[in-house]
């Protein structure tokens, strides 16, 4: 156990959680809504510090990330527990810890993770799998350490966190991959369990702290994947950075949500369409390799860059974030 940050203790020995907008205030031996952060005696403590439950050398393409560092590796690790309870998540039997439920995880310390980046030649770490926000003090720690190897960060991430927990941790965060789920406020609240507003909010606290940005939308048949809203989120990216990037990933049945039918290709492409009408200069279709979709274009001149297959960088024609046909600079950090 490690005693959590962004707390305040109240009258009757609760404590006041705010490093995510559920800020729970949790009474003597409960934990908030994430289930990993308790209150012992008045003080919170994190139940996950160091609490490794899956770690993977992963392709940087897997978070995804497109314009990091192309082609490289990501040290991937997590522990259990979540702050949201999205119906359709992919990682439950790990995120959706009960409120009662012993922590497992293998105990590991910030050096050791560090160490296993740098021997497996990956050139990031990244905290995903489940949400990065829960275990952020192990994340901090690790993040610090890393920066002193010179090797990067990287957040895939709910966006459900507060800005004053993104600002601290943004001399040592790299890149992030923040899932927008839906631009729908009632969406948010029945499907994912959470708000829409702290998200968005996120998105342009980490602009605005030079982290790369990029986000994912996963299409969901019924839920978000009508035209006007596929709109409406291409606008709120872009209202923020053409230069963003925008992952529109298939939907397959999982946990809560088996009955929802898969994401029709044809759906990711008008969906990709949307985002490139709308301004925004990169728009990639995931979960379904083999597609046009996959690759980076120039948007200046619409040659091709960076020609993929699912994972898999087969060409990368960008130099020093330029595109070799005409010099128009690519976003990136390449």
């Amino acid at each position: 156990m490690k005693e959590a940050w962004f707390y305040r203790r109240e009258e009757d020995s609760y404590v006041r959680c705010f490093l995510c907008p559920h800020t729970c205030r949790i009474a003597v031996d409960r934990r908030g809504l994430c289930c990993v952060r308790e209150n012992r005696d008045g003080k919170l403590y994190s139940l996950v510090y160091g609490k490794i439950i899956a770690s993977h050398v992963d392709p940087i393409e897997k978070k995804p990330l497109f314009h990091f560092h192309v082609g490289s590796s990501s040290y991937s690790i997590a522990t259990v527990g979540c702050n949201l309870s999205c119906r359709n998540c992919q990682n439950w039997e790990i995120s959706q810890v009960d409120s009662s439920a012993s922590i497992w995880g293998e105990d590991t310390t910030p050096e050791q993770v560090v160490n296993n980046a740098a021997r497996y030649g990956c050139l990031s770490i990244s905290y995903t799998y489940t949400e990065p926000t829960i275990f952020y003090e192990f994340a901090y720690d690790c993040c610090e350490l890393a920066h002193t190897k010179g090797i990067k960060n990287i957040f895939v991430t709910n966006g459900y966190i507060t800005t004053e927990a993104v600002e601290k941790i943004s001399p040592f965060l790299d890149a992030a991959n923040v899932d927008l789920k839906s631009i729908k406020e009632e969406t948010y609240r029945s499907t994912f369990g959470s708000k829409l507003a702290p998200v968005k909010e996120t998105i342009k606290i980490m602009k605005k702290e030079n982290i790369w940005v990029e986000v994912t939308t996963l299409v969901i048949p019924t839920i978000n994947d009508s035209p006007d809203e596929l709109t409406e989120i291409a606008r709120f990216i872009k209202s923020i950075g053409e230069d963003i990037p925008w992952h529109v990933s298939a939907f397959y049945p999982n946990y809560r949500m088996i009955d929802t039918p898969p994401t029709n290709t044809s759906t990711l492409i008008k969906a990709r369409e949307i985002g490139l009408r709308e301004g925004l200069r990169y728009v990639y279709t995931g979960n379904i390799p083999g597609n046009e979709g996959e690759n980076t274009y120039c948007y200046n001149c619409g040659n091709l860059l960076v020609e993929r297959y699912g994972f898999t960088v087969n060409k990368n024609k960008v130099k020093e974030n330029t595109c070799p046909h005409c010099n128009a600079k690519i976003d990136g950090i390449f």
